[in-house]
C-alpha cells in the first residue's frame, strides 16, 4: 500500500482559512493525476484541489462544509488500491453504525407522545395510541398532534344527535400547505459573506457622495458601427463599449491623481500607477478582477483581457491574483437595464464610477430639439479626500473623451 496525501493549497496572505464545497469523488473511487477533487471556497475566489497522483480515494478526513487552512490534510489516496476496494469497508462500517437504529425504534413503546404532543392531545381529548407517529419509533411529535382530530362522537339519542355531529366537524389542520407560502434559510457563501462585510464597512468608513452627468453615446456607436468589424478580424474580440470607459477612466485619474488615491489611516496614498477593477457578476457574487496599467494599454487590449476575466467568472476560474489590489473601479448596472445607481466604493479605494443602459433621449442642442443616444455617468467618491471640484471635473473629462474619442489617441 502507497498512501499519498491530499491537502489544502496555499491560500494568499490575505485570506486565512476556506470552506469545503462538495466532494466530487467518494471513497474507494478510482482517481487520475490532477482530476478535481473538490472546490475551496474562500472569500475571494474559489480554488480547485486537483488529485495529487493516480489511485483510489481511500479516506475523507474533512467533509463537506468543513473549515480548513492551507496546508491542511483532507484526504488520503492509495496509489496501488483498485477501484472499488475500498468501498465494501465504508459500507459495512455505515451499516454497523446504522444498525442500533432499527432496534432502538422497536423499543419505542406504539402511542409514545413528546411532552409538548401529550399536552396538545390531552386538550383536544384525544389518545395517543390513536395517532399514527411520525417521530422516530413511531413517536407522536407536536406537529401530529396539531393534525389530530378527535373521534366523531356515538349518537347517544335523536336529540343528542345535532351537538354530537357539530362536535365532530372537522377543524383545519395548521399542518397543511395551503399554497406557496414557504420559505427557505440557506447561509451565505464565504463569498457573499464577505461582500456584505465589505460593502457596510465601505459605508461606514467613507463619507460618500455622488456625483452625475450625462453623456452623448453617438460618437462611440458611430465609431464601432464604421470599425467593428475590422476590428474584430485585427484583435480577434469585439470592440464594446468598456474599452473606451476605461481608457476614459484612465484620462481623467491623470488629470486628477487623487480620484487614483487611497487612504491609509491619516495618510492619502498616490498611486503611480492606474489599475481598474471590473465589476463582474459570477454564478457565486460579485466579483472585482482587476486590469493592471491599464492607461498603458489600448482599447484592444483591455477588451481582450475583460472578455478573459469574464469568462473565467462564468467558469469559476478567477485567480486570488486576478482579484487583489486595484486603485479605481468601474461597475456597468446599465448590462441588467440600470438607468441610474449610486455606486458603493471598494475599500481602500476612493471613486468609483457607474455607468448605466444608453437611450434614446430629447436633447436641445443649438436650439433645436433632437434625439440623442445618452448614458448617465455616476461617480461616487471619498468626500474625506476628494472635494467636490475634483470629482465633478474628473467626470466631466470623461464625459468630454467618450463625447469625442479622438480626445483618447491625441491625449487632450
Amino acid at each position: 500500500m502507497s498512501i499519498i496525501e491530499v491537502q489544502v493549497p496555499q491560500l494568499s496572505e490575505s485570506v486565512a482559512e476556506g470552506t469545503l464545497a462538495t466532494w466530487k469523488k467518494k471513497i474507494g473511487d478510482s482517481i487520475a493525476r490532477d482530476e478535481i477533487l473538490i472546490d475551496i471556497e474562500t472569500d475571494k475566489v474559489v480554488l480547485e484541489v486537483p488529485s495529487p497522483g493516480a489511485g483510489v480515494l481511500v479516506e475523507i478526513i474533512k467533509g463537506d462544509g468543513e473549515t480548513v487552512v492551507s496546508g491542511e490534510l483532507i484526504a488520503r489516496i492509495d496509489t496501488e488500491a483498485t477501484a472499488g476496494a475500498a468501498a465494501p469497508a465504508a459500507v459495512a462500517s455505515k451499516a454497523a453504525a446504522a444498525t442500533p437504529a432499527p432496534a432502538a425504534a422497536a423499543a419505542a413503546p406504539g402511542g409514545t407522545a413528546s411532552p409538548s404532543a401529550r399536552k396538545i392531545l390531552d386538550e383536544k381529548g384525544v389518545a395517543a395510541a390513536d395517532v399514527a407517529g411520525s417521530g422516530r419509533g413511531g413517536r407522536v411529535t407536536k406537529e401530529d398532534a396539531v393534525a389530530a382530530q378527535p373521534k366523531p362522537a356515538t349518537q347517544a339519542g335523536p336529540v343528542a344527535a345535532p351537538t354530537a355531529a357539530k362536535a365532530a366537524l372537522p377543524t383545519p389542520a395548521t399542518g397543511i400547505d395551503n399554497g406557496a407560502r414557504t420559505e427557505q434559510r440557506v447561509p451565505m457563501s464565504r463569498l457573499r459573506a464577505r461582500i456584505a462585510e465589505r460593502l457596510l464597512q465601505s459605508q461606514a468608513t467613507n463619507a460618500i457622495l455622488t456625483t452625475f452627468n450625462e453623456v452623448n453615446m453617438g460618437p462611440i456607436m458611430a465609431l464601432r458601427k464604421q470599425y467593428g468589424e475590422k476590428f474584430e478580424k485585427t484583435h480577434g474580440v469585439r470592440l464594446g463599449f468598456m474599452g473606451f470607459f476605461v481608457k476614459a477612466a484612465c484620462a481623467a485619474l491623470q488629470k486628477f491623481p487623487v480620484l487614483n488615491a487611497s487612504v491609509d489611516g491619516n495618510d492619502v496614498v498616490y498611486h503611480g500607477y492606474i489599475d481598474i477593477g471590473i465589476a463582474v457578476g459570477s454564478p457565486r457574487g460579485l466579483v472585482v478582477p482587476i486590469i493592471r496599467n491599464a492607461d498603458q494599454m489600448s482599447i484592444a487590449e483591455i477588451e481582450k483581457k475583460i472578455a478573459e476575466f469574464g469568462a473565467k467568472a462564468k467558469d469559476g476560474k478567477l485567480s486570488i491574483e486576478d482579484l487583489t489590489g486595484g486603485t479605481f473601479s468601474i461597475s456597468n448596472g446599465g448590462i441588467f437595464g440600470s438607468m441610474m445607481s449610486t455606486p458603493i466604493i471598494n475599500p481602500p479605494q476612493s471613486a468609483i464610477l457607474g455607468i448605466h443602459a444608453t437611450k434614446d433621449r430629447a436633447m436641445v442642442e443649438n436650439g433645436q430639439v433632437v434625439v440623442r443616444p445618452i448614458n448617465y455617468l455616476a461617480m461616487s467618491y471619498d468626500h474625506r479626500i476628494i472635494d467636490g471640484r475634483e470629482a465633478v471635473l474628473g467626470l466631466v473629462t470623461m464625459k468630454e473623451a467618450l463625447e469625442d474619442p479622438s480626445r483618447l489617441l491625441l491625449g487632450v
